[in-house]
């Protein structure tokens, strides 16, 4: 049950610009549950990137086409939009890989501070309110350049301090480069693919296919399933928002999350349990998701 219902808040927020990793790590507190830890979070992703990958099958064809054909990035002809654009979403997201893997042991630790995430989701919805009112919101995806895409990569590795949010970072970065809102979201879920893929695949063989992994496949891969399926229903749902009302709703909604978690934390209704920064393995390290995903509902909340 409790992989099931980490997996649907993954699914439903995966690609809307309010954190995902913020709701998982908030939803377990508010349901007394154990922090499912980073490496759940990381392998349940792969359930959004499989609904993306579906949803965007013929735009990641034709992507998949231009790059092939070129072979080489610099042999990208002005017009050829395909393999110009496949091209730029690969590159913009190596930052984010580096970066992610440098900061492995700060992600899985102290960055999961609940105080970080209300600090996070207030901040960036007023990042997000400041490019909705400085952007001019004209250019389509079609004139994305290589600076503008590098750009908008390098923004996207803030996206891992919880709170943030992924497609939050890269909305914003190309509304302040005067890109559409449908262009933004397009290009965002374009850059989320070879990040949360990475990452996904790395957790799962550390933690499922390695010997002595931490993380019991059956609940993993449910958790999946069902982040898939909400993702692939979020997604059409998500564009239609943007371009209708923009990132307004989910604006408002940040900031009062990120409100309403400070003051649940101000009056003790809910703790600060921040991990620490010990590595995997280590002696006295218990995996976090280990007691989450097999504890039985009626043998309380162990914490461990």
């Amino acid at each position: 049950m409790q992989a099931g219902v980490i997996g649907l808040v993954e699914g439903l927020t995966e690609f809307l610009p309010i954190s995902s990793t913020a709701h998982m790590a908030i939803v377990p507190q508010l349901l007394r549950w154990p922090d499912p830890g980073a490496a759940f979070s990381a392998i349940v992703q792969l359930g959004p990137i499989a609904a993306i990958v579906t949803y965007f099958r013929e735009e990641l064809r034709q992507f998949a086409r231009g790059i092939w054909r070129t072979k080489t990035p610099f042999r990208v002809a002005p017009g050829d939009t395909e393999a110009r654009l496949g091209w730029y979403a690969l590159l913009a997201s190596l930052p984010i890989l580096l970066a992610g893997k440098l900061l492995e042991h700060y992600i899985e630790g102290p960055f999961r501070s609940l105080y970080v995430i209300a600090g996070a989701l207030i901040f960036y919805g007023a990042v997000l309110w400041a490019a909705e009112k400085l952007s001019r919101q004209t250019r389509p995806l079609e004139e994305m350049g290589f600076l503008q895409s590098q750009f908008v990569g390098w923004m996207q590795c803030l996206a891992l301090i919880p709170g943030v949010s992924r497609s939050g970072a890269t909305i914003s970065a190309a509304l302040f480069l005067g890109f559409t809102h449908e262009s933004a979201a397009r290009f965002a879920f374009l850059l989320s693919i070879p990040p949360l893929a990475a990452a996904g695949l790395y957790e799962f063989y550390k933690d499922v296919l390695r010997a002595g992994g931490g993380l019991p496949p059956g609940p993993t891969f449910f958790g999946m399933l069902v982040a898939a399926v909400s993702a692939y229903m979020v997604i059409d749902w998500f564009l239609r928002i943007v371009r209708r009302y923009g990132t307004a709703p989910f604006i408002v909604y940040r900031i009062a999350l990120g409100t309403l978690l400070l003051l649940l934390l101000h009056s003790g209704l809910l703790q600060d349990n921040t991990p620490s920064i010990a590595r995997a393995g280590s002696p006295g390290a218990i995996p976090v998701t280990q007691t989450v995903l097999t504890q039985s509902p009626d043998h309380g909340n162990p914490h461990p």
